[in-house]
Parts: structure tokens; C-alpha cells; sequence
């Protein structure tokens, strides 16, 4: 089984209003990153622009519509595609959600929570087994930003994503930014919620930007938008886990109100930053 294998720098998901950008020279970019639904088409404008970055830069593949938390089977035509884009372009990862966006024959335009139970464990690890035998590849799995909690949830989220990776071997993806929302929205600590996670199991970091509104009561509640830059308080939560964990892939999302080039590389940039000081040694 392939494992994921990104290099320990920082990466920006792909947008093609970026492409004349990018391709004008070097970037200062460890990895690109695009999500795997976007490129399930045969051929067009968007393969041509992913073969000509492919060439000079490390590719994960990031998949939102597999739907590993559903208690359904998978959809194996849409898992195929998967296989195919994978062959395609051999990532240095492939990740997806712990979610569920459909049911039945609909899609939902989101990624939906589930409870942490032992029967709800039992499928999610069944199915991570499906998709690592299928695409011959270890896959990370990244946990979630939630607005509501389950009252049968019998299992912590850190300890539930531990006990994914140890039955079936795949990696984790920590998104930062999705910790800071979800913490806030249900009132938990961050830190200690990241003390907890098993940060051994982590092959690639997610940071981006939320939306702060408020609730019925009028307390802080926080929506995982991806369309700002990273807020300052996830860059100090992700600040404190690369003290611990050393370098790792860090990819900076801006999925909505996609500004220039220079603006989304100035945020891998600083991510860079943060990993270059942990490069250095202590002085002594």
C-alpha cells in the first residue's frame, strides 16, 4: 500500500484563476492540493492545467464526496473514479472527510456529523478499508468542524480518529482551523482537545479561514467558510502543534472570495515561516 509520502513544506489548494500565475515561474510552494470531484471528467481545461503543475509540483488529492461516515455502502462508480484519477496523476496523498453528505440517491452540499459510537466505528473503519483497497493507497482522514453534538456519542472524537487509524492503517489529517471552530462552538479547550489527538498519525495539516456570527443565545459561533485568511488564533493553535510534531505538509484552503495569487501565497508563506523555526535547532 502506497503511503502518503508530501513533502514537510507548505501547500496551497489549486484554483485555476491562479494558473497564469503559478506558471509564470517558481513558486515558493511545497504542494498543491485540488479536491478530487473537480477533476473526475476525462479531459478539458482542468487536466491540462493539473499535467502542466503536476510536473513541477508534489499533488495531494482531496476527496469531499465519498462519504465515509454514511452507515450506506459506498458508491462504488464514484469510487472508481477516485481510482482513476489517482492512477492519473499518482498524488502524494489522498485524504477525505470523517462525514457523510448523502443518502440514498442525494447529495448533500455538505459535510454532516456523526455520532461516535461503537457501531458507528465498526462502519467508518469498514469502509477506510474499501477505499485503501481500492486506490492501493494509504488515505488520511481529517477531522471535522461541528456546530452540534450527539447525546449517544459514547467516544471522544481524538480517541475515535485514533482507533480508525490503528484498525485499518491509514493516516489523519489535523485541519487546525476546523479544532479552533469546533471548539469554540461547543465551549471545549483547543489546546487540551490537541493534547489528546494523535498527532503521530498526522501525514498533512489543513489552516483556513472561518466566519464568526452567533447563535440564538447570542454566544460565539463559528462557521468553517474557507473564503478569508487564516485567523490569528489557529495560527498560534497550529504555532504550538508543529513545536511538537516537528515540520509537517501544511496546506492553507481558500475555497470562496479567492483572492490574488499573491494574497494565498503570502499565507503559505507564513505557514512556511512557522515550519522554517522549527527547522532550526535550539540555541544552546
Amino acid at each position: 500500500m502506497k503511503r502518503s509520502r508530501l513533502p514537510h513544506g507548505a501547500g496551497v489548494g489549486f484554483k485555476p484563476e491562479h494558473f497564469s500565475a503559478i506558471n509564470a515561474g517558481p513558486q515558493p510552494i511545497g504542494f498543491f492540493e485540488i479536491h478530487a470531484e473537480n477533476y473526475m471528467g476525462d479531459g478539458g481545461p482542468p487536466h491540462a492545467q493539473l499535467t502542466r503543475l503536476r510536473e513541477d509540483y508534489a499533488l495531494s488529492i482531496h476527496g469531499v464526496g465519498l462519504s465515509i461516515g454514511s452507515m450506506q455502502d459506498l458508491d462504488r462508480d464514484h469510487l472508481a473514479r477516485l481510482k482513476s484519477l489517482c492512477e492519473r496523476y499518482e498524488p502524494e496523498s489522498f485524504s477525505e472527510h470523517l462525514a457523510w453528505s448523502s443518502h440514498d440517491a442525494v447529495f448533500l452540499n455538505d459535510l454532516l456529523p456523526l455520532p461516535y459510537t461503537p457501531q458507528t466505528l465498526a462502519r467508518i473503519v469498514e469502509h477506510v478499508d474499501q477505499v485503501q483497497s481500492t486506490l492501493r493507497r494509504q488515505m488520511l482522514l481529517e477531522n471535522p468542524a461541528t456546530y452540534l453534538l450527539f447525546a449517544e456519542s459514547t467516544i471522544a472524537e481524538t480517541d475515535f480518529l485514533a482507533e480508525i487509524a490503528r484498525r485499518t492503517g491509514c493516516g489523519l489529517l489535523l485541519d487546525v482551523n476546523n479544532v479552533f471552530v469546533s471548539a469554540t462552538n461547543h465551549k471545549l479547550d483547543a489546546l487540551a482537545y490537541l493534547a489528546s489527538f494523535p498527532l503521530e498519525q498526522v501525514g498533512e495539516i489543513h489552516l483556513s479561514g472561518h466566519a464568526e456570527t452567533e447563535d440564538e443565545t447570542g454566544a460565539p459561533l463559528l462557521i468553517d467558510t474557507h473564503d478569508k485568511a487564516v485567523a490569528d488564533p489557529v495560527w498560534a493553535l497550529y504555532d504550538s502543534v508543529i513545536a511538537r510534531t516537528g515540520p509537517l505538509a501544511s496546506l492553507v484552503e481558500w475555497d470562496d472570495n479567492i483572492p490574488a495569487w499573491p494574497v494565498l501565497r503570502a499565507e503559505a508563506e507564513a505557514a512556511h515561516s512557522i515550519l522554517n523555526r522549527a527547522r532550526r535547532p535550539a540555541a544552546a
